[in-house]
Protein backbone atom coordinates (compact mmCIF):
# COMPACT_ATOMS: atom_id res chain seq x y z
CA UNK A 1 0.00 0.00 0.00
CA UNK A 2 1.21 3.58 -0.65
CA UNK A 3 2.29 5.65 2.32
CA UNK A 4 0.63 8.82 3.50
CA UNK A 5 1.17 11.99 2.07
CA UNK A 6 2.29 15.31 3.40
CA UNK A 7 1.22 19.01 2.02
CA UNK A 8 4.72 20.91 1.79
CA UNK A 9 4.88 24.92 0.86
CA UNK A 10 2.51 27.41 0.63
CA UNK A 11 0.99 25.52 -2.39
CA UNK A 12 0.69 22.45 -0.51
CA UNK A 13 2.92 20.07 -3.15
CA UNK A 14 2.22 16.26 -1.70
CA UNK A 15 5.56 14.35 -0.80
CA UNK A 16 5.28 10.99 0.22
CA UNK A 17 6.45 10.63 3.98
CA UNK A 18 8.44 7.90 3.06
CA UNK A 19 11.65 8.80 0.74
CA UNK A 20 14.52 6.35 -0.85
CA UNK A 21 18.51 8.44 -0.84
CA UNK A 22 20.45 7.26 -3.21
CA UNK A 23 23.60 8.85 -2.42
CA UNK A 24 25.31 5.45 -2.08
CA UNK A 25 23.64 2.97 -4.46
CA UNK A 26 24.62 1.77 -7.73
CA UNK A 27 22.80 1.97 -10.80
CA UNK A 28 21.70 -1.46 -10.83
CA UNK A 29 19.25 -0.91 -7.27
CA UNK A 30 18.51 2.33 -8.19
CA UNK A 31 16.76 0.88 -11.23
CA UNK A 32 14.98 -1.62 -8.48
CA UNK A 33 13.61 1.52 -6.39
CA UNK A 34 11.60 2.56 -9.24
CA UNK A 35 9.35 -0.41 -8.75
CA UNK A 36 7.52 1.66 -5.89
CA UNK A 37 6.82 4.54 -8.17
CA UNK A 38 5.34 6.71 -4.77
CA UNK A 39 8.74 6.72 -3.44
CA UNK A 40 10.13 10.07 -3.85
CA UNK A 41 14.45 9.76 -5.13
CA UNK A 42 16.39 11.55 -3.10
CA UNK A 43 19.33 12.12 -5.64
CA UNK A 44 22.07 13.52 -3.96
CA UNK A 45 24.63 12.32 -6.30
CA UNK A 46 25.72 10.53 -9.27
CA UNK A 47 22.56 12.08 -11.12
CA UNK A 48 23.18 10.71 -14.39
CA UNK A 49 23.08 7.11 -13.55
CA UNK A 50 19.65 7.90 -11.59
CA UNK A 51 18.67 9.51 -14.75
CA UNK A 52 19.05 6.50 -16.67
CA UNK A 53 17.44 4.47 -14.44
CA UNK A 54 14.43 6.66 -14.28
CA UNK A 55 14.22 6.41 -18.21
CA UNK A 56 14.43 2.88 -18.12
CA UNK A 57 11.59 2.56 -15.73
CA UNK A 58 9.75 4.75 -17.51
CA UNK A 59 9.96 2.36 -20.75
CA UNK A 60 10.02 -0.62 -19.06
CA UNK A 61 6.36 0.85 -17.64
CA UNK A 62 7.49 0.49 -14.13
CA UNK A 63 6.51 4.33 -14.21
CA UNK A 64 3.31 5.06 -15.51
CA UNK A 65 4.26 9.01 -15.59
CA UNK A 66 6.59 11.55 -13.95
CA UNK A 67 3.52 12.47 -11.91
CA UNK A 68 3.95 9.46 -9.74
CA UNK A 69 7.65 10.63 -8.76
CA UNK A 70 8.60 13.15 -6.23
CA UNK A 71 12.54 13.72 -6.93
CA UNK A 72 14.52 15.88 -4.49
CA UNK A 73 18.36 16.87 -5.36
CA UNK A 74 20.63 19.88 -3.76
CA UNK A 75 22.89 22.33 -4.01
CA UNK A 76 26.64 21.73 -3.65
CA UNK A 77 28.62 23.90 -1.68
CA UNK A 78 30.79 24.61 -4.96
CA UNK A 79 27.59 26.13 -6.59
CA UNK A 80 26.42 28.04 -3.41
CA UNK A 81 26.80 31.77 -4.83
CA UNK A 82 25.47 33.95 -6.19
CA UNK A 83 24.98 33.71 -10.16
CA UNK A 84 25.70 29.82 -9.85
CA UNK A 85 22.04 28.15 -8.29
CA UNK A 86 20.43 28.35 -11.89
CA UNK A 87 23.20 26.71 -13.73
CA UNK A 88 23.42 24.08 -10.94
CA UNK A 89 19.80 22.84 -11.12
CA UNK A 90 19.83 23.10 -15.14
CA UNK A 91 22.81 20.64 -15.04
CA UNK A 92 21.15 18.22 -12.55
CA UNK A 93 18.09 18.48 -14.18
CA UNK A 94 19.60 17.17 -17.55
CA UNK A 95 21.44 14.64 -16.19
CA UNK A 96 18.17 13.34 -14.75
CA UNK A 97 16.98 13.89 -17.32
CA UNK A 98 14.25 15.81 -16.20
CA UNK A 99 12.36 19.14 -16.88
CA UNK A 100 11.34 19.55 -13.04
CA UNK A 101 12.60 18.67 -9.54
CA UNK A 102 10.29 18.07 -7.11
CA UNK A 103 12.40 19.51 -4.53
CA UNK A 104 15.85 21.57 -4.56
CA UNK A 105 17.76 21.95 -1.17
CA UNK A 106 20.97 23.80 -0.07
CA UNK A 107 22.46 20.89 1.08
CA UNK A 108 24.63 22.26 3.71
CA UNK A 109 24.89 26.08 5.39
CA UNK A 110 28.18 26.44 3.82
CA UNK A 111 29.81 27.53 0.62
CA UNK A 112 33.30 26.89 -1.03
CA UNK A 113 35.39 28.39 -3.80
CA UNK A 114 33.50 27.72 -7.29
CA UNK A 115 34.66 25.40 -10.13
CA UNK A 116 35.88 22.68 -7.55
CA UNK A 117 33.56 19.72 -7.08
CA UNK A 118 36.51 17.58 -5.20
CA UNK A 119 35.36 15.37 -2.21
CA UNK A 120 36.40 15.67 0.46
CA UNK A 121 36.56 19.61 0.06
CA UNK A 122 39.91 20.79 0.52
CA UNK A 123 40.65 22.76 4.09
CA UNK A 124 41.18 25.95 2.23
CA UNK A 125 38.50 26.05 -0.10
CA UNK A 126 35.80 26.71 2.45
CA UNK A 127 33.85 29.72 2.21
CA UNK A 128 31.18 32.13 3.82
CA UNK A 129 27.74 31.53 2.33
CA UNK A 130 26.06 34.62 0.90
CA UNK A 131 22.80 33.61 2.60
CA UNK A 132 20.33 36.57 0.24
CA UNK A 133 22.33 35.85 -2.52
CA UNK A 134 21.54 31.90 -2.69
CA UNK A 135 18.23 31.84 -1.01
CA UNK A 136 17.04 34.47 -3.68
CA UNK A 137 18.46 32.30 -6.72
CA UNK A 138 16.62 29.27 -5.00
CA UNK A 139 12.98 31.10 -5.04
CA UNK A 140 14.13 32.00 -9.08
CA UNK A 141 14.42 27.85 -9.56
CA UNK A 142 11.19 27.90 -8.25
CA UNK A 143 9.78 30.80 -10.20
CA UNK A 144 11.17 29.26 -13.48
CA UNK A 145 9.30 26.25 -12.58
CA UNK A 146 12.45 24.27 -12.24
CA UNK A 147 11.74 23.22 -8.87
CA UNK A 148 8.37 22.80 -7.32
CA UNK A 149 9.38 23.18 -3.83
CA UNK A 150 12.25 24.74 -2.10
CA UNK A 151 14.44 24.55 0.88
CA UNK A 152 17.30 23.71 3.34
CA UNK A 153 19.21 20.55 4.31
CA UNK A 154 21.35 20.23 7.89
CA UNK A 155 20.44 23.88 9.00
CA UNK A 156 19.94 24.89 12.62
CA UNK A 157 17.30 26.66 14.19
CA UNK A 158 19.07 29.70 14.29
CA UNK A 159 20.88 29.43 10.46
CA UNK A 160 17.12 28.43 9.42
CA UNK A 161 15.40 31.75 11.08
CA UNK A 162 18.02 33.40 9.72
CA UNK A 163 16.63 32.49 6.04
CA UNK A 164 13.39 33.48 6.83
CA UNK A 165 14.26 36.74 7.89
CA UNK A 166 15.42 37.04 4.29
CA UNK A 167 12.98 34.98 2.43
CA UNK A 168 9.94 36.03 -0.17
CA UNK A 169 9.18 32.41 -0.58
CA UNK A 170 9.88 30.48 3.15
CA UNK A 171 11.43 27.01 2.78
CA UNK A 172 9.30 24.52 2.55
CA UNK A 173 11.01 21.93 4.49
CA UNK A 174 14.56 21.00 6.39
CA UNK A 175 16.45 17.69 6.22
CA UNK A 176 18.08 17.23 9.37
CA UNK A 177 18.48 14.59 12.30
CA UNK A 178 15.62 16.47 14.19
CA UNK A 179 15.93 17.90 17.80
CA UNK A 180 13.22 19.29 20.82
CA UNK A 181 14.55 23.13 19.06
CA UNK A 182 13.89 22.26 15.84
CA UNK A 183 10.52 20.59 16.41
CA UNK A 184 9.19 23.51 18.13
CA UNK A 185 10.28 26.13 15.08
CA UNK A 186 9.24 24.10 12.29
CA UNK A 187 5.88 23.36 13.86
CA UNK A 188 5.47 27.10 14.14
CA UNK A 189 6.34 28.06 10.87
CA UNK A 190 4.95 25.57 9.04
CA UNK A 191 8.13 24.04 7.99
CA UNK A 192 8.29 20.40 7.54
CA UNK A 193 11.00 18.59 9.57
CA UNK A 194 12.47 15.84 6.86
CA UNK A 195 14.73 13.16 9.19
CA UNK A 196 17.59 11.35 6.97
CA UNK A 197 19.51 8.27 7.17
CA UNK A 198 16.59 6.70 10.05
CA UNK A 199 18.05 3.13 9.02
CA UNK A 200 21.79 4.21 9.74
CA UNK A 201 22.83 4.31 6.03
CA UNK A 202 25.27 1.36 6.62
CA UNK A 203 26.11 1.55 3.05
CA UNK A 204 27.63 5.27 3.24
CA UNK A 205 30.96 6.41 4.53
CA UNK A 206 28.70 8.61 7.55
CA UNK A 207 27.02 5.20 8.07
CA UNK A 208 26.46 3.43 11.37
CA UNK A 209 25.15 -0.52 12.66
CA UNK A 210 24.11 0.84 15.80
CA UNK A 211 20.05 0.92 14.70
CA UNK A 212 19.94 -2.05 12.64
CA UNK A 213 22.22 -3.75 15.17
CA UNK A 214 20.02 -2.25 18.14
CA UNK A 215 19.22 -5.06 20.90
CA UNK A 216 16.15 -2.52 22.27
CA UNK A 217 14.90 -2.30 18.61
CA UNK A 218 14.90 -5.86 18.21
CA UNK A 219 13.00 -6.34 21.04
CA UNK A 220 10.00 -3.98 20.52
CA UNK A 221 10.43 -5.35 16.80
CA UNK A 222 9.50 -8.37 17.98
CA UNK A 223 6.96 -7.47 21.19
CA UNK A 224 5.08 -5.79 17.62
CA UNK A 225 5.49 -8.19 15.18
CA UNK A 226 7.05 -6.00 12.96
CA UNK A 227 11.00 -5.09 11.66
CA UNK A 228 13.63 -3.22 13.01
CA UNK A 229 13.42 -0.99 9.78
CA UNK A 230 9.52 -0.89 10.59
CA UNK A 231 10.02 0.34 13.85
CA UNK A 232 13.21 2.96 13.43
CA UNK A 233 10.52 4.36 10.21
CA UNK A 234 7.41 4.44 12.40
CA UNK A 235 9.55 5.98 15.16
CA UNK A 236 10.92 8.87 13.17
CA UNK A 237 7.62 9.33 11.07
CA UNK A 238 5.97 9.77 14.59
CA UNK A 239 8.37 12.21 15.61
CA UNK A 240 10.01 10.43 18.56
CA UNK A 241 7.00 10.91 20.59
CA UNK A 242 4.89 7.56 21.13
CA UNK A 243 8.14 4.91 21.99
CA UNK A 244 9.72 5.94 24.65
CA UNK A 245 12.01 3.40 25.09
CA UNK A 246 13.73 4.30 21.64
CA UNK A 247 14.43 7.81 23.15
CA UNK A 248 15.13 6.99 27.02
CA UNK A 249 17.54 4.04 26.29
CA UNK A 250 19.25 4.55 22.82
CA UNK A 251 21.79 7.35 22.72
CA UNK A 252 20.46 9.66 20.76
CA UNK A 253 22.98 11.19 18.27
CA UNK A 254 23.65 12.81 14.87
CA UNK A 255 24.24 10.37 12.01
CA UNK A 256 25.82 13.60 10.36
CA UNK A 257 27.70 15.90 12.12
CA UNK A 258 29.36 17.70 9.03
CA UNK A 259 32.83 17.16 10.53
CA UNK A 260 33.08 17.11 6.83
CA UNK A 261 32.36 20.46 6.61
CA UNK A 262 34.61 22.25 9.43
CA UNK A 263 37.85 24.01 8.45
CA UNK A 264 40.11 26.22 11.15
CA UNK A 265 40.76 27.76 7.74
CA UNK A 266 36.64 28.12 6.77
CA UNK A 267 33.72 30.07 8.18
CA UNK A 268 32.71 27.17 10.19
CA UNK A 269 35.78 25.96 12.71
CA UNK A 270 33.57 23.65 15.52
CA UNK A 271 30.63 21.11 15.58
CA UNK A 272 28.93 23.89 18.04
CA UNK A 273 29.10 26.77 15.19
CA UNK A 274 27.74 24.15 12.47
CA UNK A 275 24.59 23.94 14.90
CA UNK A 276 24.88 26.68 17.22
CA UNK A 277 24.94 24.75 20.32
CA UNK A 278 22.02 22.49 19.33
CA UNK A 279 23.91 19.77 18.97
Amino acid sequence: SQPPHLAIGSDHQLMPVLGFGTAALHRRNRCCSNRRSWMPLDSVSDGESLGEALAEAVSLGLVGSRSELFITSKLWCTDAHGGLVVPAIQRSLKKLKLDYLDLYLIHWPVSSKPGKYKFPIEEDDFLPMDYTAVWSELEECKRLGLAKCIGVSNFSCKKLQHILSIATIPPSVNQVKPTCSLLNIHHSKGIALIAYSVLGSRVAFWGSHKIMESNILKEIAEAKGKTVAQVSMRWAYEGGEETHRISAEIPQCRTVGGEVYISEKGPIKSLDEMWDGEI
